[in-house]
């Protein structure tokens, strides 16, 4: 049981009211409406997700996994410093392969991280899981009722890896994935099918559960948004065309953002400005997140998506903080600022790069 003195420092209401604050000036961001401080602001984010030692308690019991998230949260200090610094409570069971699992493949660590087997059963024969039966979604609805139970206010509560339709296509059957979705037109749209609905009926179910204000998709510390958004992973998009990307994906993406009241946001990590124009035309589509081999394009996508869409940039090598805002004059940019980075100002004044 969480301690009163960690519900105490969780359901403080300077901190919630500072949180809150934060969200209104990021929802302004994404509102297109300019800043009450000066015409140059430049959004930093990078939050914080306290875990236990021991991961494996995640697994074991998952109520007192987050439970002790929560006392270690409650335990250090307040970031006060002008970025947004938000704390979140992520549960995150299996990573990438949390959806394979419930949708029977073997998965199994190794290596130093989670893996699974492709499943060997022919494309197309995909079968929408009895969740009730699921163990895997068990221990995940038992660690967020045990997140509602602590009743407190100030915490995020980050989703499993929800994905999204294609990585886990992918997941599911490795190259035969891309070989049927060039032959076997049919067989891919079934399954893609299955898995968006599996993905989607999860996200309803979070939404129905967690609190709008404290809600966030995966890597909830790093890619905060507004409540009311909500998120996928297009890491695999990169190994497409963009016609087979209209043809299977796009429509699929955009309903399961448009399970969110204002959309929300896709994580890209390779080369995907093949798909730039679908980007741009997606309804539900509000932010796109950029790092490693994708975030050396973003003057591309600063410049090619529309004026409602914004960047969440993790400034690598090839694409600095500073060279970013000389692109974009700070204009729909979130800076996700590792703590190797000294973070840029969100003072009400303009930042001295």
């Amino acid at each position: 049981m969480l301690s009163e003195a960690a519900r105490a420092v969780l359901n403080d209401e300077g901190r919630i009211a500072r949180r809150d604050e934060w969200f209104s000036r990021m929802s302004d961001l994404f509102d297109g409406r300019k800043n009450p401080y000066n015409d140059r602001y430049v959004f930093t984010l990078r939050g914080t997700v306290p875990r236990p030692a021991d991961g494996g308690l995640a697994y074991r019991e998952p109520g007192k996994w987050i439970e002790a998230c929560l006392e270690l949260m409650a335990s250090r200090p307040e970031c006060t410093d002008n970025r947004f610094s938000p704390g979140c409570v992520e549960y995150p069971i299996y990573g990438v392969h949390f959806i394979d699992r419930i949708l029977g493949a073997n998965v199994f660590f190794k290596d130093g991280q989670w893996n699974a087997s492709y499943l060997t059963t022919p494309i197309g024969e995909l079968s929408f899981p009895d969740l009730e039966k699921d163990e895997t979604w068990r221990m995940a609805r038992e660690a967020t009722e045990a997140f509602l139970a602590a009743g407190v206010k100030l915490p995020l509560f980050g989703l499993p890896t929800l994905s999204s339709a294609l990585n886990i296509l992918i997941n599911l059957y490795g190259q035969e994935a891309l070989i049927a979705m060039a032959e076997e037109e049919e067989g891919v749209e079934h399954d893609l099918a299955v898995i968006n609905d599996l993905i989607r009926t999860l996200h309803r179910w979070y939404r129905e559960h967690v609190p709008e204000r404290q809600l966030q998709p995966v890597i909830s510390w790093a890619r905060t948004q507004p409540p009311g958004y909500g998120q996928l992973c297009g890491c695999s998009t990169h190994l497409i065309s963009g016609p087979m990307y209209e043809t299977y994906i796009e429509a699929l993406d955009d309903a399961l953002l448009g399970e969110y009241p204002h959309g929300g946001m896709i994580h890209l990590c390779g080369a995907h400005l093949q798909h730039l124009a679908a980007f741009r035309r997606m309804k539900n589509l509000r932010a796109v997140q950029l790092n490693d081999r994708a975030a050396a394009d973003f003057a591309a996508y600063h410049k090619g998506l529309r004026e409602d869409q914004i960047i969440y940039l993790n400034p690598c090598k090839e694409m600095s903080a500073e060279e970013a805002i000389r692109i974009s004059g700070g204009e729909r940019l979130v800076l996700c600022v590792p703590p190797s980075l000294p973070h840029l100002s969100n003072a009400p004044e303009k930042p001295s790069l």
